[in-house]
């Protein structure tokens, strides 16, 4: 059974930071590419960054240069570094992985930066 649980966000003042966790369980984790993405209320779920089984990197344009994620494999964790945090950042941040064709998705970490 796949699961993957989130955890660290929060409220935060902007400019602030916060790093969000993600552990995973039931696949063979350092092989699979990881995401995350996130969800502002009222707007579609859109990516803000991927990591490679192999460690390659990518991240959407809006966080490039403050969010920094990565991976620990022993731990079956994939981590999100949010730094300079910015108002249009709120959202529900949701970690994602796929197995034979199918998503499997975390419940969310609720990340809220005030101005």
């Amino acid at each position: 059974q796949v699961q993957l649980v989130e955890s660290g966000g929060g409220l935060v003042q902007a400019g602030g930071s916060l790093r969000l966790s993600c552990v995973v369980s039931g696949i063979i984790f350092s092989i699979n590419d990881m995401t995350w993405y996130r969800q502002a209320p009222g707007k579609q779920r859109e990516l803000v960054a991927v990591i490679t089984g192999g460690g390659r990197t990518n991240y959407a344009d809006s966080v490039k240069g403050r969010f920094t994620i990565s991976r620990d494999n022993n731990k079956k964790t994939v981590y999100l570094q949010m730094n300079s945090l910015k108002p249009e950042d709120t959202g529900d941040y949701y970690c994602q992985t796929s197995l034979k064709g199918y998503n499997y998705w975390g419940q969310g970490t609720q990340v809220t930066v005030s101005s």
